[in-house]
C-alpha cells in the first residue's frame, strides 16, 4: 500500500474513532488518550498536560526553528436539530458525519498525518512540534495557552481550522466589555434622579458610530456592537445603574490594549473587559508558508472567526480541510476527499519549506 493511501485510511479510521468520543470542552480526557494511543502506536514519543498532546518529530535539532502544527479536539454541545446520532461516525455518499467531524476533527487526523509523514526525516530544515490542544471552543485557560510554555521557541505556527484549504492570513481578535453607566435613583413622579439609561443612551451612540483611525486591509474598520442592555427594577424608579455588554471585534490594525484605552478616553461608563487575551493575529503575504501556499493555488482572506490563534504571540497561518460553514450546524459532517486533499496539500506545503 503507497503511504499516501496508508495515511488517508488511518486518518478516517482515526477520525471515525474520535467522533464515537464524546469530547466537550474540559471532558477531552478520553480523545486526548486516543490520540495519545494512536501517536504512541507509530513509535512517536508524546507528551501530555491535562487534556493537551504534544510531540516533536525523531531528529529534533535545538539549533533548528520549529513550526508549530496546532488544532483543538473539543467539541461544542451537539446542534439540538441533530436528525442522526451524533457519535455514529456513518459514512455515507463520502460523508463522514459526526460531532466535531468538520470542526475540526478533520483538521486533527490531516495534521497527524503529515506529521508521521515527515517524523523520521533526518535532513529537516524545520523542526515539527504537533500540538492537539483543548478547550478552544470555550477560550479556556487549559487549552493551548497552558502548554506554550513547554513547547519551546517557536517560529510560527500552522492553525488548523475548517477554511477548505485556503489560506487565512489574518484574524480578528474579540473583546468583550461590561459597561456601567452610573445615576442616582429617584421617583420617576418627581423629576428626581439623574437616569443611567439616559447615562448610557450617549455612551451607546458613541460605541455606534465612532470610526477608528486606522483600518485594515483586509478587514476594514473594527466592529463593536451593543448586544445586551439591563437596567431599572420598576415603572416608577429612576433607575441609578444600566449595565450594557460590547461585543468588539478587533483588527490587526490595531492591538486590544490600543482599542481599550480608546474607548476609556471616550466615554464616561465604567468599562471592564472580560478578557484581551484572544489577540488579532496575522502573517506577512511574503511569508514563506504563505508564498508556498500561494504557489499552490491557494487563495488568501481574512477570517472573521477567533481560534487558537488568538492566543499565540508568533506569525501563524489559519489553513485546514473543511468549510467553516458546517461547524456548529445540526448533522455535521465532512467529505473524505477533504481529509485526503488535507493531507496532500499540507505535505505539499511543508515540502516547499522544511
Amino acid at each position: 500500500m503507497k503511504m499516501a493511501s496508508k495515511l488517508f485510511d488511518d486518518s478516517v479510521d482515526l477520525l471515525r474513532k474520535l467522533i464515537s468520543i464524546p469530547s466537550l470542552s474540559k471532558e477531552e480526557h478520553k480523545t486526548a488518550s486516543a490520540i495519545e494511543q494512536f501517536l504512541e502506536d507509530r513509535a512517536v514519543k508524546t507528551h501530555r498536560i491535562l487534556n493537551n498532546v504534544w510531540a516533536y518529530n525523531e531528529h529534533f535539532d535545538s539549533k533548528k526553528p520549529t513550526i508549530l502544527l496546532n488544532t483543538h479536539h473539543d467539541t461544542v454541545m451537539p446542534n439540538p436539530g441533530y436528525s442522526k446520532d451524533p457519535f455514529a461516525a456513518d459514512i455515507v455518499d463520502g460523508k463522514l458525519f459526526g460531532l466535531g467531524s468538520n470542526d475540526a476533527g478533520g483538521c486533527i487526523v490531516s495534521l497527524i498525518a503529515v506529521f508521521i509523514h515527515f517524523y523520521n526525516d533526518k535532513n529537516l530544515k524545520y523542526n515539527l512540534c504537533l500540538a492537539i490542544t483543548a478547550e478552544e471552543e470555550i477560550s479556556g485557560n487549559n487549552g493551548i495557552e497552558l502548554i506554550l510554555p513547554e513547547l519551546g521557541q517557536l517560529e510560527f505556527a500552522i492553525v488548523a481550522e475548517p477554511t477548505l484549504m485556503q489560506l487565512a492570513i489574518a484574524e480578528r481578535g474579540l473583546m468583550v466589555l461590561d459597561c456601567v453607566a452610573h445615576g442616582r435613583a429617584g421617583h420617576a413622579a418627581r423629576h428626581e434622579g439623574d437616569n443611567a439609561i439616559y447615562k448610557a443612551m450617549k455612551d451607546i451612540e458613541w460605541f455606534k458610530t465612532y470610526e477608528f483611525a486606522k483600518k485594515s486591509s483586509l478587514f476594514g474598520p473594527i466592529k463593536m456592537s451593543v448586544t445586551v442592555i439591563e437596567a431599572g427594577s420598576q415603572h416608577n424608579v429612576v433607575p441609578a445603574v444600566c449595565k450594557f455588554i460590547v461585543d468588539v471585534r478587533v483588527t490587526d490594525a490595531y492591538r486590544n490594549e490600543e482599542v481599550l484605552k480608546i474607548i476609556g478616553q471616550n466615554v464616561e461608563c465604567d468599562v471592564n473587559p472580560r478578557s484581551t487575551r484572544l489577540k488579532p493575529s496575522s502573517i506577512s503575504t511574503d511569508h514563506p508558508i504563505v508564498m508556498a501556499g500561494i504557489a499552490l493555488g491557494r487563495e488568501t482572506y481574512g477570517s472573521p472567526t477567533t481560534s487558537d490563534q488568538a492566543l499565540l504571540d508568533i506569525p501563524s497561518l489559519k489553513m485546514g480541510p473543511g468549510d467553516s460553514a458546517r461547524s456548529h450546524m445540526a448533522d455535521e459532517f465532512i467529505y473524505l476527499n477533504e481529509i485526503e486533499e488535507g493531507i496532500d496539500l499540507y505535505i505539499k506545503l511543508l515540502t516547499e519549506i522544511v
